[in-house]
């Protein structure tokens, strides 16, 4: 299989999942029947190494396959986007945490929540992590957790920040998510009990922002030397463009089918509703379009083996932001248009797209201003130190 032919196996997937949207926001966390047909399509394994048996893909597909998923149901674009990456995450890791993680079943799934929540205590051999993380996207049908921490020296004083690898027999999963939207991603608590992590699975953010991971001397591929920043908000954002997608494609539907109050005259009539319908096709347009030249331009530079810019990576973030922003202001109008149906609760697409995006907006968007200032420090010519990129 090629990892083209997971894309067009994904889409042949779009119907079921569309149809199991409802029936995740009940749950609360992803159908079992989604995310076994999405490992059987191939997805999981688009960014992981070819050694245990993936595609090291190009990101461009991945986020392809990201955005349609998003388009049928919100909650498995975003979970699976979230768990679709972190294989990327664990080929960066000491190749014995690779092993322990694939070697015995290559189809095993990684949750994460890198917020540092937890204590961490170092001791000798590694680490022993205690604590709650939260908001773990689809952390219910995964085996191993990539925790954050903040490792402090012997006065109190924070000197490291580091990811922490957990097998599932060392935490439990709290079910503690209940949100507006977002409502089948199954963003639950991750709660460890003093678990002894050794320091080959984990990881500093030095390392990870500099791009010299023990991982990429096993794992050759150039999809292993982009940056991480750029890598992984990108995957949420475009799941959030994928949202506001399906919702747009769902409300031409609508439109055409809908009277407005003025008896005998179509929605899709209203010359006010046709523009608010082309500006929302625009700001989804011009999300795509970002993400994707920025995309482009970060795999040939890794492909090419130069040196990332900060340029480029001050970009990425810049088109993040902007990108979940512009999805966002297109269910906006799109809400506007819509007449009083989808106020009323219920299964409503376009509903559960805006409650879907607003929630996101949290995690992928929520300091716009913050994302474009450091762009424009960047391109000033002056000094940006900032995890982020």
């Amino acid at each position: 299989m090629r990892d083209e032919d997971v894309l067009t196996a994904v889409r042949a997937l779009a119907p079921a999942l569309r149809d199991r949207a409802p029936h995740a926001e009940e749950l609360r966390r992803l159908p079992d029947a989604s995310v076994e047909e999405l490992a059987d399509a191939g997805f999981f394994r688009l960014l992981q190494p070819r050694a245990y048996g993936g595609f090291a893909a190009d990101p461009a597909v991945f986020y392809a396959a990201v955005h349609e998923i998003a388009k049928a149901c919100g909650s498995t674009g975003w979970a699976a986007s979230v768990l679709g990456v972190h294989p990327w995450y664990v080929a960066q890791l000491d190749p014995r945490a690779q092993e322990e993680v694939w070697g015995a079943d290559g189809s095993t799934l990684i949750c994460s929540s890198h917020a540092p929540t937890g204590e961490v205590a170092a001791v000798d051999g590694g680490y022993r992590l205690s604590g709650r993380w939260h908001f773990s996207s689809g952390c219910d049908h995964a085996r191993w957790a990539l925790l954050g921490g903040v490792v402090d020296d012997a006065d109190g004083r924070p000197v490291d920040m580091r990811t922490f690898l957990v097998p599932r027999s060392a935490y439990r999963v709290d079910d503690v998510w209940d949100t507006v939207g977002l409502r089948g991603s199954g963003g639950n608590d991750i709660v460890v009990e003093d678990a002894f992590v050794p320091a080959h699975r984990t990881l500093g953010y030095g390392p990870v922002t500099q791009l010299r991971c023990p991982g990429q001397e096993t794992n050759p591929e150039p999809l292993y030397r982009l940056p991480y920043a750029a890598l992984f908000t990108t995957a949420i954002s475009t799941a959030m463009v994928g949202i506001a997608e399906g919702a747009h494609e769902d409300q031409l539907g609508s439109a055409r089918a809908r009277l407005r109050t003025v008896p005998g005259r179509r929605a899709a009539e209203d010359p006010f509703a046709q523009v608010r319908i082309a500006r929302a096709a625009g700001e989804i347009d011009a999300a795509r379009l970002q993400l994707a030249r920025t995309t482009a331009d970060l795999y040939a530079a890794a492909r090419d083996g130069v040196e990332i810019p900060k340029e480029l990576r001050a970009r990425a973030r810049r088109d993040q932001a902007l990108a979940a922003e512009r999805a966002i202001t297109a269910v906006d109008l799109l809400m506007e248009n819509a007449g009083r149906g989808p106020l009323r609760v219920g299964d409503d697409v376009l509903q559960r797209a805006w409650r879907d995006l607003h929630t996101g907006r949290g995690q992928a968007a929520n300091d716009v201003e913050r994302a474009l200032v450091l762009y424009a420090q960047d391109a000033l010519g002056m000094d940006v130190h900032d995890p982020m990129l």
